[in-house]
């Protein structure tokens, strides 16, 4: 399978207009930031905003210009070592955990990278080559990879900021809306034998193929994600300390990492406060609950005389509803009350993340996009207040390791019969 098995359904023009409106986005999403912002890096698993967009800037580099433009010139040819990020075939790379030292080029520096990458491929959308067709196409992953970076550009910025005692805001803080959750209910859905799974001539990312036949047993879905009200029930109850609740491999990691609560929460006066892209608030009682670990979903879900949900349930419970929530396009950023399926939190399922039946990723190093990912971690589904709109499909699927909290990870219940 060469790039070219890549599909696309965007016309070259329709893909450029693409590129601009998401280029465009990430620009904007670090308007408010000074320099002092982009350069932090609180863990290994976040990186610095000024990485993001020089990485995501090095994607149109690597797998476009330097390949198929002849009189290609980067600005400098050390960025495909510093910029790099798990891509083997591409070569090596800086340190992952040494991110926050790159110093030097400076965010000028990578502004203007910016800048010279965008007219490349700008000129190259307009010219007359053969390979124009190919060349949109992976333009379009590129995209796509760039909107998965604007989501994690916001959640590594909150995780940075969150270690400054000054709580400084990302955006400035608004009132939460004042509205209930609604009651707790259990949707039935007959299962069977069912397809999930991307067909079509749209983008879709390799591990989303080839769309297959699964069955499922009879089960029964929750109406709403699991609200703050009821995670601190699971709190009250003293279900962080309850031993059986909890997987052997996250009990240890909860009393490692002295786990209480999900992470950014503190009480106040007898009230739980987050930190929030916003600042500090109260926690809306009534929202999802966020950055929760698949432990601790797992924990509340046994707790709760439920589990979590296959999947295959997922995408079958929700695959004829439309996609629309609160994404980061809402500029929110941050998990509001309500019924939605889509949008405010990613959602924990039971299911590894493994390929799916026949499953071939292209061949070179975008092959390495999520294929080697493929080992240790669960899928999460539905989207995230920070996620792009324009990034979700039904047979999205998202992966992160069981003990991760920094993301907008919570849960949904389910049942089964």
């Amino acid at each position: 399978m060469s790039d070219a098995a890549l599909h696309s359904d965007l016309s070259v023009g329709e893909t450029a207009a693409l590129f601009a409106d998401v280029r465009g986005r990430t620009a904007k999403l670090v308007e408010p930031l000074n320099p002092e912002d982009m350069v932090l890096q609180s863990m290994t698993d976040a990186s610095p905003v000024k990485w993001h967009l020089a990485h995501t800037t090095w994607f149109f580099e690597e797998f476009i210009l330097r390949p198929r433009v002849a009189n290609y010139a980067s600005p400098d040819d050390r960025f495909a070592f510093l910029f790099n990020s798990y891509y083997v075939q591409a070569g090596p790379r800086h340190a992952r955990d040494k991110r926050g030292m790159i110093s030097r080029p400076t965010v000028a520096d990578v502004a203007a990278y910016r800048a010279h990458v965008e007219d490349a491929i700008a000129t190259l959308l307009v010219s007359n080559r053969e390979d124009l067709d190919e060349i949109a196409t992976l333009v379009e992953l590129g995209c796509h990879h760039e909107m998965q970076h604007q989501e994690l550009l916001v959640t590594d910025l909150l995780h940075a900021l969150s270690y400054n005692s000054l709580m400084p805001a990302y955006r400035d803080p608004e009132p939460m809306p004042v509205t209930a959750a609604p009651d707790l209910a259990f949707n039935r859905h007959d299962g069977g034998l069912v397809e999930i799974g991307y067909s079509g001539d749209g983008f879709a990312y390799d591990c989303e193929q080839p769309r297959h036949k699964t069955y499922v047993a009879p089960f029964q879905m929750a109406n709403r994600p699991v609200t703050n009200r009821e995670w601190i029930a699971f709190m009250d109850d003293g279900g962080y300390g309850n031993d059986p609740l909890w997987l052997m491999d996250g009990i240890a990691r909860a009393r490692a990492e002295d786990w209480q609560h999900p992470l950014y929460w503190w009480q106040q006066d007898g009230e739980w406060w987050t930190f929030t892209l916003r600042g500090a608030q109260p926690v809306n009682l009534d929202a999802p609950v966020v950055h929760v670990s698949y432990y601790e979903a797992e924990a509340f879900a046994r707790w709760a005389g439920a589990r979590l949900p296959t999947e295959a349930e997922w995408e079958t419970a929700h695959a004829a509803t439309p996609i629309e929530g609160n994404f980061l396009d809402n500029a929110n950023l941050r998990p509001l009350p309500g019924t939605g399926v889509w949008g405010d939190v990613w959602e924990w399922t039971g299911s590894a993340f493994l390929p799916y039946p026949g499953f071939q990723p292209p061949q070179g190093a975008i092959g390495e996009y999520n294929g080697k990912f493929m080992v240790n971690q669960f899928v999460l589904r539905g989207g995230s207040c920070a996620t792009p709109k324009a990034q979700m499909r039904h047979s999205y699927r998202t992966f992160f390791y069981p003990h991760q909290r920094w993301q907008m990870l919570g849960l949904r219940l389910a049942k089964d019969g």
